[in-house]
């Protein structure tokens, strides 16, 4: 199977060497652990089999968040720890994306326009949710961040996952929404755009956004998606990678790139770029250094989660529809790592470790 990996140790020089210093540092960073991604020179382990005498080596991962065969274990923890903050009411997904007129200013100010996009779309939300019409509450908010679309274009955008219904000024009352209807996704969009451009007028950039963007209707899409836990599962990959798997990859043919994605109509689609636009077109997901792109709002952020626990303990002790999720989420505890022989089928056993071959440059 072709890797992203194979890709960049191709093709990474002479991209180097073609932009120079115009590559921002972060981008050469998770190229060279892309590159050493489980290879010799971050090291790792011997494994013999005491049966049959065979030799494994397995080598560390880079543990980069933008790498495609890492930090699985990582996504699968921070999976069971949202089923264990689950309420037991139907869920809403709401997505909130930026415009395209709006995407070559954000590309070049990511973390400003990444972060405005968090801060607008949540203030949004709450302050409609408040109005007694539609919720009359605080929200609960789990909001993740994509920057791509499935074929790897710039496409930022916000999915949140919401509980159907808020928590009364009081601190003491669940309001449930309707099953069908959280939030009036019309008016959302026309706040999300006047809160974006209020925080955008105070930076120095604004001049350079077309006049257009502000004129032009926002998208904000809302659906129901019953207990959440689906929608946490198509979530949960995107938080600790990117947006290419390896699988995807095609082929690699006459220094051009040629990978496979799917329309939003499930048709499959393939996609064919030279070597540097392949590499350049995945590089400008890479996200700013530190950058949290999970962000928990309201019942969900960190100083609420005493109330939160009130709530689940609340929620479950009344008596709810059958047809109600249940607040009961096991967690299915990840197992300890073991290497079994790929001859014989036996367990290995550890023989030594293997020290890194030396720090990479930056």
């Amino acid at each position: 199977m072709i890797e992203l990996a194979d890709i960049f140790r191709t093709y990474a020089p002479a991209y180097r060497t073609k932009f120079g210093d115009a590559m921002p540092p972060r981008h050469r960073r998770a190229m060279r652990a892309i590159e050493r991604c489980r290879t010799p020179a971050l090291g790792g382990h011997v494994y013999t089999c005491p049966d049959c005498g065979e030799t494994q080596y397995l080598y560390h991962s880079c543990r980069d968040r933008h790498c495609p065969k890492c930090q699985h274990e990582n996504a699968q923890r921070w999976l069971q720890k949202q089923y264990e903050l689950q309420l037991p009411v139907p869920y809403f997904m709401l997505t909130f994306t930026l415009p395209s007129q709006l995407r070559p200013f954000a590309r070049s100010h990511q973390k400003l326009v990444y972060d405005l996009l968090f801060r607008a779309s949540a203030e949004a939300m709450q302050q409609l949710a408040h109005d007694p019409r539609f919720v009359g509450g605080t929200l609960g908010l789990v909001g993740v961040l994509h920057t791509w679309a499935r074929d790897l274009s710039y496409h930022p955008h916000v999915h949140y996952l919401i509980p159907a219904g808020g928590w009364a000024q009081d601190g003491q009352t669940w309001l449930s929404a309707r099953k069908d209807f959280l939030l009036p996704v019309k008016a959302l969009s026309k706040l999300f755009r006047a809160k974006s451009r209020d925080a955008l007028r105070k930076t120095d950039g604004f001049a350079d956004i077309p006049a257009s963007v502000w004129e032009q209707d926002w998208v904000v899409h809302c659906q129901p998606v019953g207990d959440g836990r689906t929608a946490l599962k198509y979530l949960a990959p995107y938080i600790f990678r990117v947006a290419l798997s390896n699988r995807r990859i095609v082929k690699v043919e006459n220094d051009q790139v040629t990978f496979r994605y799917k329309t939003n109509s499930g048709q499959t689609k393939f996609c064919t770029l030279p070597a540097d636009k392949f590499i350049h077109r995945f590089l400008q997901h890479v996200l700013p250094k530190g950058f949290v792109k999970v962000r928990y709002y309201g019942l969900f952020s960190p100083t609420h989660r005493h109330q939160l626990e009130a709530l689940r303990a609340q929620l479950a002790a009344q008596d709810a529809d059958p047809n109600t999720p249940t607040a009961t989420c096991q967690s299915t505890p990840i197992p300890a790592r073991s290497v079994r022989c790929p001859v014989c089928g036996h367990l290995m056993q550890h023989q030594t470790t293997l020290p890194p071959l030396g720090r990479a440059p930056p």
